[in-house]
């Protein structure tokens, strides 16, 4: 009884330090590209336009990637309230959870509003598709495969 209550807690304590996981780059444990994820929420910016990469001495720890800034202003904005600021999936490529592919990295350049959420891709092919086709059930599919990924960690 003893081992097994011992167990439990171990188990339990790993759930609740697991990070979900972050669109990193293969190089290093920096979030989305470099970019600055409050950069896309500019007005005026469109999804053509590039976003401001973050730099190295405004940076904020999260889910266990490094995400970088273009300010101090822009690093405590996102503090404060990261999951309002990070994008949908953590980064991870809305098109691929959409179609059943898993976690596929995205590097910040290919992005775009759905909702009120940021969504980032791999390539503007996915885009397109999300733009063109019914990104509301689209994004009914991603969330599902997200999900079943977060239920794994």
């Amino acid at each position: 009884m003893k081992a097994l209550l011992i167990s439990m807690l171990l188990f339990t304590s790993q759930l609740i330090l697991a990070n979900e996981p972050v669109s990193t780059s293969f190089w290093n444990n920096i979030a989305i590209g470099e970019h600055d994820s409050l950069g896309y929420y500019n007005e005026g910016l469109v999804a053509s336009a590039p976003t401001p990469l973050g730099d190295k001495q405004f940076v904020v720890n999260w889910q266990g990637a490094q995400w970088r800034f273009a300010s101090q202003a822009s690093a405590d904005k996102f503090a404060q309230d990261p999951r309002r600021y990070a994008p949908r999936y953590n980064g991870h490529c809305a098109n691929a959870l959409s179609l059943g592919e898993g976690l596929i990295n995205t590097d910040g350049r290919v992005w775009e509003f759905f909702g009120d959420k940021l969504h980032l891709f791999y390539a503007e092919r996915g885009r397109q598709r999300w733009l063109k086709g019914d990104w509301q059930s689209y994004q009914l599919e991603a969330d599902k495969a997200w999900q079943v990924i977060l239920n794994k960690i």
